[in-house]
């Protein structure tokens, strides 16, 4: 089988440090070019990476013809306007997370998708991690019961105010950059959308960004409930709560390529998880897996590109209706998408 021809837009530390090393083990990707706004950054980086081509604009890049593919990394203020050019060059495009600003920037992306033809998906790299679809599988076959609560928290410390996610105005903040995986989790989890969200932020006063936001997802049959902060001790976990039992992902989000991630699942007859046991994941890198998967979408091997543009929209419209939520010290109700 043919492997897709992979284009990057930008050296962005995300993207030269793990995810386009991680692509270049997929079986059915090739990263074959890379572009900056700087071409000695772009010329860097692609000897680097050891990538064939490198480009000193984005535009360069899209016009390559031999180019199937975009990875887009940019600063999330840059998500959907490159999206669309790229998918108006008749790329596919894999978009970071989250995927714009808010929901109206996503639905700009969906006609952008309807009328070029081409698949666009979200980078949630969790979704096609075997500890994942492991805990999914686990909740949906009632191994813990009906499905009560979730907790999870998601934290690190970034003061420097050269950083993107410390720019209030292209969409910086903790809220946007990791509690959108609070968001998704919550849902694939539920396998539901939250009915209302209220949440609480405390923003930084010279940044002017969420440094730590606390949130509850009311979904009718249980609650979510997420923290995640920018200026915080570094710490990630998910807790899974059911009438009978309990699952507990140790790196959920950040998790070590080359190592088997543990899920402990506990009955809770022994406190202080003496009952839990232990299963191991599948050893792999996500970033790995998440290229493969949207490649085999490309290639028609696979319904539907890993996470969908709709499926980005939903959780953008709860990031939305958060931030509301903030502002009117109200619950309020994700607009349906």
């Amino acid at each position: 089988m043919r492997q897709i021809r992979w284009g990057v837009i930008g050296v962005a530390g995300i993207a030269v440090k793990k995810v386009i090393p991680a692509m270049q083990k997929a079986a059915h990707a090739k990263v074959t070019a890379i572009a900056s706004r700087d071409l000695s950054k772009a010329k860097t980086a692609a000897a680097e990476l050891g990538i064939a081509k490198a480009y000193g604009s984005y535009e360069e890049l899209l016009a390559d013809p031999d180019i199937d593919a975009i990875y887009n990394p940019l600063p999330n203020h840059l998500h959907v306007p490159w999206s669309i050019k790229a998918a108006e060059a008749d790329k596919h495009v894999l978009c970071e997370k989250p995927i714009g600003l808010n929901v109206a920037d996503a639905r700009q992306l969906i006609a952008a998708r309807d009328r070029t033809g081409v698949k666009i998906g979200e980078a949630f790299m969790i979704v096609t991690h075997p500890q994942w679809i492991r805990v999914v599988e686990l909740v949906a076959s009632g191994a813990i019961g009906d499905l009560r609560a979730m907790q999870t928290v998601f934290s690190y410390t970034n003061t420097n105010p050269a950083n993107i996610r410390n720019m209030a105005g292209i969409g910086g903040g903790g809220l946007m950059d990791i509690g959108c995986y609070g968001i998704k989790a919550s849902r694939m989890i539920f396998n539901a959308e939250p009915k209302r969200v209220i949440g609480l932020i405390d923003r930084d006063p010279a940044f002017h960004t969420d440094r730590l936001t606390s949130v509850m997802l009311d979904f009718g049959s249980g609650q979510s409930v997420f923290t995640c902060s920018t200026q915080m001790v570094p710490y990630q976990v998910v807790q899974v709560f059911g009438a009978k039992g309990r699952i507990e992902m140790e790196i959920p989000f950040n998790a070590t390529p080359g190592e088997a991630m543990r899920i402990r699942i506990d009955d809770g007859s022994q406190l202080g998880g003496a009952s839990a046991r232990v299963e191991c994941s599948t050893v792999c890198d996500q970033y790995t897996t998440q290229a493969d998967e949207f490649s085999l979408a490309i290639l028609g091997q696979r319904k539907d590109v890993p996470v969908t543009l709709e499926d980005a929209a939903r959780n953008m419209a709860v990031i939305d209706a958060i931030f509301r939520s903030a502002e009117s010290a109200k619950w309020e109700t994700p607009e349906s998408i």
